[in-house]
């Protein structure tokens, strides 16, 4: 037996051959598609693993030469974003692993359909995962780990209170410099970073939301608080990312000089273009910026990657 996506996944009464149940083929474990099958029940709506039986057999529908078969449903995009008809405010009934998926995928800049063909999904069933309290199995998760370049326990969100780094070192891991444009890939649009000031009780390191406008790291605070300490120095700004599961990361380095932004409009064109409010809360009205005068990055990967 096999299927593509979008085929049917029909199951017949062995005594009449009626069919007694059917659903949509909407995920593949296997590439030659062979069983078993995430499938999406017309009945329920329903997703579940299926091990098709000798009672199962595949209605296959017609796929066009590198046609992806895609769906109609009104409130997913070619674009992976909502439409219309689903406002932001539509997904409140997303359940975690779901909401974990989008962002990922959104901080990737993939599209829904990119990556539901790696993760050999239909692009419809990750819409579902996305946007509704979904539970995926161990390999759909696998699946979509590997598509997203993460770990099936990122996505679960395990060990989230737990310092990151607790995993072995790889038996043979390769350490390399970042060039400066995969310095700059990595800060990315905004984020979380952690900046390293002096303050009169000594040196501190806090962490702190931050936007890249053009060449420049920007970031909200408050007067009194211990970034502002940074404002007239030169400063350390670093992000990193770590993967537990796969004991590899990197980490990226800024070191320059650090202004408070005075002029309203720049104020204004900040807070306009921030993709979100501090996660600290508070009144934060004040922009820190700084200018790089270094940049460096590195990366621990497998020796043979």
């Amino acid at each position: 037996m096999r299927a593509h996506l979008g085929d049917q996944l029909v199951v017949e009464s062995p005594a009449t051959g009626a069919t007694r149940r059917d659903g949509e083929i909407v995920g593949l474990h296997h590439e030659d598609g062979t069983p078993p099958y995430d499938v999406r029940w017309s009945d329920t709506d329903e997703v579940t693993l299926v091990f098709p039986g000798p009672d199962a057999h595949i209605r296959h529908v017609e796929h066009g030469p590198g046609r992806t078969h895609e769906h109609s449903r009104p409130n997913a995009d070619e674009a992976g974003s909502l439409s219309e008809g689903t406002s932001r405010g539509g997904i409140h009934n997303a359940g975690d692993i779901g909401r974990r998926v989008a962002a990922e995928r959104e901080r990737q800049g993939l599209t829904r359909s990119e990556t539901a063909r790696r993760a050999r999904m239909a692009p419809e069933y990750l819409a579902y995962l996305e946007q509704r309290p979904a539970d995926p199995n161990l390999a759909t998760l696998i699946r979509l780990a590997g598509a997203l370049g993460t770990s099936v326990a990122a996505l679960r969100g395990g060990g989230i209170d737990l310092p990151p780094g607790q995993g072995q070192a790889l038996l043979h891991p390769q350490l390399r410099d970042l060039a400066p444009d995969e310095c700059r890939a990595r800060l990315s649009t905004h984020g979380v970073g952690r900046i390293a000031v002096s303050t009169p009780d000594g040196p501190a390191v806090v962490p702190v939301n931050y936007e890249v406008i053009g060449d420049a790291i920007a970031f909200r605070t408050a007067p009194d608080s211990v970034p502002a300490a940074a404002v007239g120095t030169d400063v350390a700004f670093e992000v990193d990312h770590l993967d537990d599961a796969m004991s590899q990361g990197w980490s990226v380095l800024a070191v320059g000089p650090a202004r408070v932004v005075t002029d309203p409009d720049a104020v204004r064109r900040l807070a306009d273009r921030a993709h979100t409010t501090p996660w600290a809360g508070g009144e934060r009205e004040m922009w820190v910026s700084i200018q790089p005068t270094r940049l460096t990055g590195r990366r621990i990967t497998p020796a043979d990657q």
